[in-house]
């Protein structure tokens, strides 16, 4: 179960209502890459996928690909306001690993496929 806070929640749903397409969702993958072996993915879709799971967190549909989903159970998403804009934040109790900006991780089990450039 990936959970959602107020604040994030509070931030996707502005961000939903700015790009006036009531059919959308949030999608949340990992993909091979980054520093340390997998990196997060989050964006808008409105396609559904064989195999993709669905929930709905604080009023906000959220898919996750099958694949991706044994990498996030657990995650924390939050939404963070700093002196240089907000972002959005990622714990995830399955990392062992992470990179200095927080967007990639490895696990115990799956390393993925780092970047050779980071």
């Amino acid at each position: 179960m990936i959970t959602i806070s107020e604040s994030a929640s509070d931030k996707i749903k502005e961000m939903l209502e700015q790009e006036g397409d009531p059919a959308l969702f949030l999608r949340i993958g990992v993909k091979e890459g980054g520093c340390t072996g997998f990196s997060y993915g989050m964006g808008f879709d409105d396609e559904l996928q064989a195999g993709d799971q669905s929930f709905e967190m604080n009023g906000v549909k959220v898919v996750v690909d099958e694949e991706s989903s044994k990498y996030l159970v657990g995650l924390e998403i939050d939404w963070k306001e700093s002196a240089m804009g907000g972002g959005f934040t990622m714990n995830n109790p399955n990392a062992i690993a992470t990179c200095g900006c927080g967007s990639s991780f490895r696990t115990a089990t799956a390393a993925g496929k780092p970047d050779s450039d980071c």
